[in-house]
């Protein structure tokens, strides 16, 4: 089934138009993570909800409920519920994505406005919070179907939609919408459904489409160690006391090695060695070790070998520091010995490791190099948050799809990657609808997602709309 030429001519002609609407969006301050912005993204979800309306999209505003943030009670931004088409001949293709946002401000070093879509002509960039996470894929879909309605095209596919607005604050109440929703069977919004697509990720470097089939998990932990009543003076208590932030450093210090190498018995042990077939995908890659030099601004790579740095981004598990709560850190000398110092580390992790399998591997290194040091401080130890890793078959009719999608709009093949990072959601729809689930990005590595400046360039824009439109004409010539 060919992508119509009209279609693709469509998306050309109204560029400026999407353009332009992608700026409506823009200027909605949706922040999640701020209790005196719920207001907007309430109004976000209603432009939204609006926006997929008036393209015949029938749609439902679910209520999750309220939360605690900030010691305030507020009630959870609805997550919408769309349908489009019901034609059984036809394949059915559900769609994600948070019309949220991270927190922005011009002080945080911005160069424009972050709620203001700025058009950068000479570079073709389009910047504003927002643009490439994740509202400009959305706005993806919507030019879709607003070429669909426009040209009065039919659909290859049926359409389902599913988006929400606390993706950046941690999804509550999306896991519960559709583990239920499934249980309605025929009732349910997501009866019938094929596959997956989700438009939340980006390229590994600013000139190769990919396509992602991995994700990591997360556990997050917190190890407080604790000790005298108050804080006291070096000069006074030093080296008459057990003091927390000595013991804190050194057991934090045998957790990873310089080289990376995870120090806590088992947990490397979980992970089996990649198999030809999967080197071969990292080998093909486009992306070297000069690309993490430039992201990371500084020739720090731990090897040399691109497939190994490569692994160790998209295969391999990692743990990382992430600091220390309760210690000094402003300017100047301050002679204080803290009563009670944290430390926050996490490990990402990978097939077929687990949150649940972890914890108890960690907790009980922890304890054991704390009890070495016959100190008389006091240690706790908490899992603050976690999330599983994700992993799908690269090799399913939905992958197919979009590679051939993306042949037909960018002219060459894209990079099968996995990714560092983690979506929760994913691995909730691949598990409740026990369906293919495909990350389909749009924007590239450089776009500065979560960071001041974030643009999304227009030629991902249109392009990527194009993209969008010609995965469904794919997915629609597949034969049941």
């Amino acid at each position: 089934m060919a992508t119509p030429s009209q279609f693709l001519k469509f998306v050309d002609d109204n560029a400026d138009k999407f353009i332009k609407r992608l700026g409506e969006a823009v200027a909605i301050p949706s922040v999640s993570g701020d209790g005196k912005y719920r207001p907007e993204v309430f109004g976000m979800s209603a432009w939204l909800d609006g926006q997929l309306q008036s393209l015949g999209v029938t749609t439902k505003l679910v209520d999750l409920g309220k939360h605690v943030m900030d010691d305030q009670e507020l009630p959870l931004p609805p997550a919408i519920l769309g349908r489009i088409g019901d034609d059984p001949k036809k394949k059915t293709v559900l769609i994600y994505g948070h019309y949220d946002v991270q927190p922005a401000q011009k002080s945080d070093g911005w160069d424009t406005e972050p709620f203001t879509l700025v058009v950068d002509e000479k570079t073709g960039k389009l910047i504003g919070r927002g643009s490439t996470d994740d509202k400009g894929p959305i706005l993806g879909w919507l030019n879709v179907l607003e070429a669909h309605k426009t040209l009065g095209l039919e659909l290859p596919v049926n359409l389902r939609f599913c988006f929400e607005g606390m993706e950046e604050n941690g999804s509550e109440g999306l896991d519960d919408l559709i583990k239920t929703e499934v249980t309605k069977g025929k009732e349910s919004w997501f009866d019938g459904v094929d596959c997956v697509c989700i438009s939340d990720n980006y390229w590994l470097n600013s000139r190769t489409p990919c396509l992602t089939y991995g994700l990591r998990g997360l556990v997050y932990f917190k190890l407080t160690i604790s000790g005298p009543a108050r804080d006291l003076h070096s000069g006074v208590f030093g080296r008459m006391v057990h003091e927390p932030m000595t013991d804190l450093i050194t057991i934090m210090g045998k957790l990873v090695t310089p080289d990376g190498t995870i120090l806590v018995p088992g947990v490397e042990d979980m992970v089996p060695s990649a198999q030809d077939d999967e080197i071969a995908i990292y080998e093909k890659l486009d992306y070297s070790v000069k690309d993490v030099e430039e992201a990371v601004g500084a020739p720090i790579t731990l090897s040399q070998d691109k497939v190994s740095v490569i692994m160790g981004r998209m295969r391999l598990p990692s743990l990382s520091l992430h600091g220390i709560e309760g210690a000094f850190y402003g300017p100047g000398a301050k002679t204080v010995i803290p009563a009670s110092v944290s430390g926050k580390f996490s490990i990402r992790i990978v097939p077929p490791q687990t949150p649940e399998a972890i914890e108890p591997l960690v907790k009980k290194y922890v304890e054991q190099e704390f009890a070495k040091l016959n100190s008389k401080n006091k240690l706790k130890i908490e899992n603050l948050h976690d999330g599983r890793p994700w992993l799908a078959d690269h090799r399913h009719w939905n992958y197919e799809a979009a590679i051939r999608a993306t042949e037909a709009v960018y002219k060459r093949s894209p990079d099968l990657t996995r990714e560092g990072g983690s979506i929760p959601v994913t691995l909730t729809f691949a598990e409740s609808l026990g369906v293919n689930v495909l990350l389909l990005p749009m924007g590239r590595g450089d776009d500065g997602a979560h960071s001041t400046n974030e643009k999304i360039d227009r030629s991902n824009f249109i392009e990527g709309s194009k993209l969008l439109g010609t995965y469904l004409y794919e997915v629609g010539a597949i034969k049941a």
